[in-house]
This record gives C-alpha cells, structure tokens and sequence, in this order.
C-alpha cells in the first residue's frame, strides 16, 4: 500500500488510537496533518516524512474552519480524514450535567459533521477519497450511564452510511469503525489505577464486555484503516466496521 502524494489528516492524533492511526499511514507514505491537546513535538518525532499540527478545538466549528484552511494553504488539501478526537463522561440520565451533554456532542459528533462538510469539496475535485470515522461498539450498542458518548456514537453511525450514499458514485468512500476495549494509554492508567495484579486487573476490566479477553491494540486500528485506503476497499462504503473481540456478537 502506497500513500505517496496522499495527506492525511487525523483528530485527536497526539496520542492513543488516533497516533496510532497516523503512525500506520505515514508509513506507507502518507503526509499527515495531527491535531490534538496532546504534546506535538512528540507525536510528529515518531512520524516518518513530512507532518504538519495545528491544534484546533474540534468543538469549535470556527476553529475546525481554520483547521481546513491551514490544510490547504500548507498542504494543497485533505485526501484522507480520519475523524478520530473524542471525550467521555459517565453519568445516569437524570443526573447528566447539561454543559457536559452538549460538549460530548459536540466534540463526538458534530465536530465529524463539520470536518466532513469542509474536506467533502476537495475530495470531489479530486474524485478521490477516504473518510474513516473512529465510533465505537457504542456506536451500536448501549452502556448504562454514557447517554451522550452512546447517542454521539451512534450518530456518527448514522452520519457515515449517509455521507457513503451521497458519494456512492464517487471515488470517495466513507466508513466507521467501531472498537471495543482499546489498549492506549488512558486505559493501562485504568488498569494500573486498579491494583498491584495486572493480570487481574484485565481480566476483571474485559470479562463483561470482550469475550477475547484481549484488548485491541492501536496497531490493529491502524492497519484497518490502511485497508480502507485501499483500491481493495474501494466498494467498502458506509460500513460499521466492528473490532471487538466479540462484544457485539453477544
């Protein structure tokens, strides 16, 4: 796979599963552009050829708009968006603070709606492009007590097989993938938050949900979404792609 010429641009890039990603296209050639609250310096050290940051609020739709026009003033545009930047907040319905809802939507959900409305024009000029949209199994299922982050989800869901119908006689294609349980750096903080086994502590994180019992690891992501870049993949549209070690099989 060759991404030589393509420019990629990852949210939330600075770090876990979006620098995962990133990491992955730019070794097959592709330039990346990272975004992120993440250390830059570091991120783009562990890229190899050319990289570019600009460090947008992704819940700004102005400063998405300033994004874009970075990317193309610097970079001649976006061949390949992964919409990757997210937050979480675990609260019952009831209880659920307003400003906390409305800042999960924004980040998890509209920000994707904005990022693709403004690479969408360049991708048609080109009549070429990937648009890979990070969700999660909670873009499919539910968890108690993640009202926004599961509504946000499953939007993106809805957001992508919409986007794919639109560009379905393109040479743009558009899709999701829906991890489970991700081994990134929040979550081994998790792990060791909980005790002095690790062994345990993963098995008793993973029982519930994940029938593998293994985490999926940012490598995996970042092959899959290379796939997608693909001519292999080029009849891949609006797809939930899930990778979960069996979570939604249940």
């Amino acid at each position: 796979m060759d991404l030589t010429g393509k420019t990629a641009l990852v949210t939330g890039s600075t770090s876990g599963i979006g620098l995962g990603i990133a990491q992955r296209l730019a070794a097959a050639g592709a330039t990346l552009i990272l975004n992120g609250f993440g250390d830059p310096a570091a991120a783009q050290a562990s890229l190899p050829g050319r990289s570019g940051f600009h460090g947008a609020d992704l819940s700004r739709p102005e400063e998405i708009e300033e994004l874009f026009a970075y990317a193309q003033r610097d970079f001649g545009g976006v061949d390949i968006l992964v919409n990757n930047a997210g937050i979480q907040h675990v609260a019952p319905v009831e209880d659920f603070p307003v400003e906390r809802w409305d800042a999960v939507i924004a980040l998890n959900l509209s920000a994707v709606f904005h990022t693709t409305r403004l690479a969408l024009p360049g991708m048609r000029a080109r009549d070429w492009g990937r648009i890979i949209n990070i969700s999660s199994v909670h873009g499919l299922v539910a968890s108690t007590g993640k009202a926004a982050y599961v509504a946000a989800k499953h939007g993106v869901v809805g957001l992508t097989k919409v986007t794919a119908l639109e560009t379905a006689r393109t040479g743009i294609t558009c899709n999701a993938l829906c991890p489970g349980f991700v081994l990134t750096p929040l979550i081994q903080q998790q792990l060791d938050s909980r005790g002095s086994d690790p062994d345990q502590a993963r098995r008793d994180l993973l029982s519930e949900k994940q029938p593998s019992q293994e985490f999926v690891t940012t490598d995996q992501l970042g092959e899959l979404a290379l796939f997608l870049c693909s001519q292999a993949a080029a009849q891949v549209r609006g797809a939930a792609w899930t990778m979960d070690g069996g979570w939604t099989a249940q």
